[in-house]
């Protein structure tokens, strides 16, 4: 079994990122999932964007799922 973090992030990231694991789900692959809501609603809840274990949780998993829109150089 492979172990994933999800982080959809805010906006169409959510979408975005749900229909990206269904079509990895669709690969029959023994995957784990962890949905980490780690984004604005978070921030607004904690007052930060993550928890400040964010580093531990991530580094239980083989990989992360996100999607990034734009980053400015």
């Amino acid at each position: 079994t492979h172990r994933i973090a999800l982080l959809p992030g805010d906006g169409i990231g959510k979408e975005v990122v749900a229909e990206a694991r269904t079509c990895v789900d669709a690969l029959g692959l023994s995957i784990e999932w962890t949905h980490l809501d780690w984004g604005s609603d978070h921030y607004l809840a904690h007052g930060a964007m993550m928890p400040a274990d964010w580093k531990e949780q991530l580094r239980a998993h083989e990989a992360i799922l996100m999607i990034i829109s734009e980053i400015d150089a």
